[in-house]
């Protein structure tokens, strides 16, 4: 009886060691995703685990969220940047290991259209993500204005612009995307103030949040803005939206385009 007793012992210690460790090896994922009481899908991404993975991609063409989380064995894709699919060109700046890899003033649609041409300068100013690094290798993720200075001390890793900037303060009128003319809102971009589905990021303690606000609970930029400063982020910004709305991971797979249908993109933010 005894010995019945030991070997039961020992196998129960084994067992609680084993799930511990594996305990262990899913409590340092450099993620995790919650759900707010409205529906909205939080990612938060932990800055000390994620490091160096946490980068911008684009492609050439055009190609589903899916597509790219299953071509980079990546650990999560979210949808980023705006882009004209007509001619497949980029409409925000895209920058990887320091190289321009989009650039929207070489996009004709855009810098040729005569009704946006009093607005380019606002277009290619638009907020971005930023990750910087410095000279012994700390990162530091920021939002800023495309032109705005980089911190001192340190370098531009990658960033991925879109907008507009939801934190500290909402710019639509600023970065175009809406037009106000003798005090009345005469035209919008991105459907700034009607509820679609949306992508947002944020920033709070150098760790980055992704918000993934799907067709079931609709917001306007505005509503976008109120989600993140409710959830306490330092700073904001939006990401395409409507049906480009996307995010893959193993654990989740959201898209928003009509009929179930996953909208081809130009640009991304992928967590190797």
């Amino acid at each position: 009886m005894n010995r019945l007793f030991k070997i039961f012992l020992f196998s129960f210690m084994l067992l609680f060691l084993t799930c511990n460790i594996s305990f262990a090896k899913i409590s340092r994922s450099p993620y995790r995703i919650v759900q707010d009481p409205t529906g909205v899908y939080i990612v938060e991404i932990i800055a000390s685990r994620a490091k160096d993975r946490l980068v911008p991609y684009c492609v050439e063409g055009l190609e589903t969220n899916l597509d790219v989380f299953n071509s980079t064995n990546a650990r999560l894709v979210v949808n980023a940047g705006f882009f004209d699919p007509k001619n497949k060109k980029t409409v925000s700046y895209l920058i990887s290991d320091s190289k321009v890899l989009l650039d929207p003033t070489k996009n004709e649609n855009l810098t040729k259209n005569k009704a946006l041409e009093p607005y380019l300068d606002k277009i290619f100013n638009r907020s971005e993500f930023r990750i910087l690094k410095d000279s012994k290798g700390k990162i530091v993720y920021d939002i800023a204005a495309h032109n705005d200075k980089i911190q001192d001390g340190f370098t531009l890793k990658h960033s991925i612009q879109a907008g507009p900037l939801l934190l500290p303060e909402l710019k639509l009128e600023e970065e175009f995307f809406v037009l106000v003319k003798d005090g009345k809102i005469i035209s919008e971009s991105a459907s700034a103030l009607h509820k679609y589905a949306r992508t947002a990021i944020g920033i709070r303690n150098n760790n980055v949040y992704l918000f993934i606000v799907t067709n079931d609970a609709p917001m306007n930029l505005k509503e976008l803005a109120d989600l993140t400063r409710k959830w306490g982020m330092q700073k904001a910004m939006a990401f395409d939206g409507g049906g480009s709305t996307s995010f893959d991971s193993q654990e989740l797979h959201i898209i928003s385009e009509k009929d179930n249908q996953a909208r081809k993109l130009k640009s991304f933010l992928i967590l190797k």
